[in-house]
């Protein structure tokens, strides 16, 4: 539905509550970015309006690059004040259907995926 649409729907159903049949909508953006670098096929930005997860965001990036990705240990920097947090998080598990609490994104996180370490 369009901004000018809704206006006329909420004319239309809140008429006789308005003393003014004129009724402004306005769409305000509510997308923000987090970054995806490390062992994925498309490192950089990601822009989402709605809640996202580390994986998904993964996902966003191209997914993993399976040959050389640590699936389990995955970290999300998380700038919080002036400190910045890392978070672990084993996605191998949720990729296996184990269950987990889903982790979800704020604006700005960076999600790093490390390569994996191989004995030759």
């Amino acid at each position: 539905m369009t901004a000018s649409a809704l206006e006329k729907k909420l004319v239309d159903l809140y008429a006789p509550q308005l003393s003014s049949k004129q009724v402004t909508v306005e769409v305000v953006s509510s997308s923000f970015p987090v970054y995806v670098t490390g062992m994925v096929l498309r490192p950089g930005e990601i822009q989402s309006d709605h809640p996202l997860t580390a994986l998904e965001a993964v996902m966003e990036a191209g997914g993993f690059d399976y040959t050389k990705a640590n699936l389990k240990d995955v970290v999300v920097i998380r700038r919080e004040g002036n400190i910045m947090k890392n978070y672990k998080l084993n996605l191998k598990a949720v990729l296996q259907g184990k269950q987990c609490e889903p982790f979800y994104l704020k604006p700005d996180d960076i999600v790093y995926v490390p390569e994996r370490f191989t004995m030759f």
